[in-house]
């Protein structure tokens, strides 16, 4: 057992670090600001090969294994939590889709322009009525002849409104339940039938686009079908499982942003003559956040660890997700009250951190649904 990471490990740490603090950290605030897409950030991610981490090199990527990615992640969203976001839902949804249940005809064809950051993926599973409930959807995909004619709608689909490809669920056998559910792949810019109807406004997680997305006699030729008919529910789970990591990446990266400021602001703010470093009561508040996201990392590294062995992570990474996502906001809180006034205003990047890092426990398998999933597991 070594915790130490290897030379490759560091390297992309340290060179995704160097990223963050020279191009997002500087420009983190007016993202939040404008909530805009930032088009320009996310085409250097690209050249660099964080759009495409663990993938092979063969279809783009880099080929870097999934400790590395999720250090990666961690990384980008230290500097911003919705562009934590876009590379998560890029990468671990609709880039894995393509590539754990694509033929190599759809790999050479869509994976590949994904993971080499030239193309922005999209995952769309959610419904208004079928979000944790993934069953209840009802966007459907009816088989004539050699096309999918898909009705239908999506929400709360992060990249929905800016993507070139996304990996759609759609019922082709309603009477089914979840063994009707099929994946197709979508392409908003050459399908006729696909509409954005709009984009969702956000407590945060600001840059990345949450849209709601609707079809109407949207036309797939049969070759668009990721895998076989009514196999799309077991892929959306063994996707969102991988995904469950890189969102802990997220609330780490968070959590450990919001230390960094805490950290910062007490050793410079000083009160009745002394910083307030200097007092306990931070000192143990300090000390209790460093330790949480400490143990955040340790459980994300536990669940790659897993995945790359080959081995069953479903627990591991549900847990992973579950205490990031739980103490990246805890930490955000408590750099807020280190900030004291200040940290409620937006002089300083303390209250950003806490509304990116609320995120972490609704999307990708809610708390309350991911404590379900322990328990089965141990069960």
């Amino acid at each position: 057992m070594d915790f130490r990471l290897t030379d490759e490990q560091r390297q992309i740490k340290e060179m995704v670090s160097e990223f963050v603090d020279e191009e997002i950290v500087p420009v983190a605030d007016e993202i939040d600001t404008t909530d805009e897409f930032p088009t320009g950030l996310v085409s250097e991610m690209g050249e660099l090969g964080l759009m495409g981490m663990p993938f092979p090199e063969e279809y783009g990527g880099a080929g870097l294994d999934y400790h590395s990615y999720a250090i990666g992640l961690a990384e980008i969203a230290r500097g911003s939590g919705g562009l934590g976001t876009v590379v998560a839902a890029h990468t671990s949804l609709a880039g894995n889709m393509l590539y754990e249940f694509g033929s190599e005809d759809q790999k050479e064809e869509y994976l590949t322009p994904l993971a080499a950051g030239t193309d922005v993926g999209a995952f769309a599973l959610s419904e208004a009525q079928a979000g944790s409930d993934v069953p209840a959807m009802e966007t459907t995909a009816e088989r004539e002849g050699d096309e999918y004619v898909i009705d239908g709608g999506k929400l709360w689909i992060s990249n929905g409104s800016v993507a070139d490809t996304i990996t759609l669920f759609a019922k082709t056998d309603p009477a089914a339940e979840s063994k009707g559910i099929s994946s197709f792949i979508v392409r908003p810019g050459e399908d006729d039938g696909f509409f954005v109807e709009g984009t969702e406004h956000k407590l945060g997680d600001k840059g990345c686009p949450t849209a709601e997305l609707r079809f109407s006699e949207l036309r797939l030729p049969a070759d668009r079908r990721l895998g076989e008919e009514g196999e799309g529910f077991v892929q959306a789970l063994k996707t969102l499982n991988g995904g469950r990591i890189t969102i802990a990446a997220r609330g780490v990266g968070i959590a450990q942003a919001a230390l960094d400021q805490a950290i910062e602001y007490a050793t410079q703010r000083e009160q009745f003559e002394q910083p307030i470093s200097e007092f306990q009561a931070i000192q143990h508040k300090l000390a209790d956040m460093d330790t949480k996201v400490n143990a955040a990392r340790l459980l994300m590294h536990q669940a790659a660890d897993l995945k790359l062995r080959g081995d069953s992570f479903i627990k591991e990474a549900a847990q992973a997700k579950l205490y990031a996502s739980e103490v990246s906001r805890e930490v955000a809180n408590e750099g807020i009250q280190i900030h004291g006034g200040y940290g409620y205003t937006t002089d300083f990047p303390a209250e950003r951190f806490y509304r990116d890092a609320k995120l972490n426990e609704i999307y990708e398998g809610t708390s309350e649904v991911l404590r379900n999933t322990i328990a089965n597991e141990l069960l």
